[in-house]
């Protein structure tokens, strides 16, 4: 009926195009807005989130259908025509897997949280990075064999290729696929978790931030990344601070000079340290009269706190306690020193 009124086909294009794309997405627009105005009402904000993450998918797949609508107004030839309607109708897959997927991820994710705020549940972020990782691979493979599939490609042999090449790529990629394995094995082993508190076996110290299929990320204390490869990592004796509980022991030395009260040191000092924050009475804390030192006596206090990221704090205002407690019950606190005596002859 278009061509009646508008003899050129590509000014019919165009204009099937753009205002196919303008009206659908007019409608749509009016019809998230009413959606929202409804999710709005919910208690809960995962359909919000699914409208968010979908809008620009579908926004895509609405330009992809109005495209094809719209070229049926353009004449290439039979073969140019076939190809572009099979490049059309992949795309409307891909952009349909897209949606499928940001849907499929956000319950996901909300059903891993409810599951982790259970107590019986420890939360493991790099077992749910595994399992997404994984799902998406899947995805992926099961999109790219459709779309294969309906351009015409034998899904069978190609398999069967696959299978048999695999084999001389697994050689080819063995540091890498030692890596992956690496990387499933310490998340399903569940010995590091991210947010743990590591130190390596070079003696870098850093805080867990992600645990990926290839390698580990870790942050120093120097606000530096880094990148350890997972096969190395598993392979590693590795000092996890913070299992098999966050609860982290602070050791606090310290000097008297020779003849100080022992027991009223241990008293003044034990009784300082309950009073840092985040101290924890289980165990008990202890104050140790180690050893009769060159120029002071010396001693060693214990005690633990909430967590390890609390442990640098406690140290700094356990030692800041102990020394102005000291200083008011008038306990000299020495300094190294040599004492140097000339015989005369």
């Amino acid at each position: 009926m278009l061509e009646e009124f508008i003899v050129n086909d590509f000014l019919r294009f165009a204009i099937l195009l753009i205002g196919g794309f303008i009206v659908i997405r007019a409608f749509i627009f009016f019809l998230e807005k009413g959606i929202v105005r409804l999710t709005s009402r919910t208690k809960t904000d995962l359909d919000d989130l699914i409208i968010e993450k979908t809008s620009k998918p579908l926004t895509f797949l609405v330009l992809v259908v109005v495209l094809r609508v719209a070229i049926e107004e353009l004449t290439f030839g039979q073969k140019i025509d076939d190809i572009v309607n099979r490049i059309l109708v992949s795309l409307i897959f891909i952009a349909i897997f897209i949606m499928a997927y940001a849907i499929f991820f956000l319950i996901m994710t909300r059903a891993w949280g409810m599951v982790s705020k259970k107590k019986s549940a420890k939360k493991n972020e790099g077992l749910f990075h595994l399992t997404t990782g994984t799902l998406k691979v899947i995805f992926v493979v099961a999109i790219f064999l459709i779309v294969l599939n309906y351009w015409g490609v034998q899904i069978g042999p190609l398999l069967a290729g696959i299978g048999i090449g695999g084999v001389a790529i697994a050689f080819a990629l063995q540091s890498s696929l030692g890596n992956v394995f690496g990387g499933i094995s310490i998340i399903l082993d569940n010995s590091v978790r991210v947010g743990d508190l590591v130190t390596l076996p070079d003696g870098v110290t850093g805080k867990i931030l992600k645990i990926g299929l290839r390698s580990t990320k870790l942050k120093t204390f120097d606000n530096e990344i880094i990148v350890v490869p997972n096969g190395k990592l598993a392979e590693s004796n590795i000092h996890n601070i913070a299992q098999p509980e966050p609860k982290s022991r602070v050791v606090i030395p310290f000097g008297v000079a020779y003849g100080s009260d022992i027991n009223k040191v241990k008293k003044i000092v034990l009784s300082e340290i309950k009073k840092v924050k985040h101290f924890v009475d289980a165990p008990s804390p202890s104050v140790k009269f180690l050893e009769m030192g060159d120029s002071s006596l010396n001693f060693k206090a214990f005690f633990f706190v909430e967590s390890f990221e609390n442990r640098f704090d406690a140290i700094d205002e356990a030692n800041t306690r102990i020394y102005d407690a000291l200083n008011k019950a008038k306990i000299e606190i020495p300094f190294p020193q040599m004492d140097i005596h000339l015989k005369k002859k």
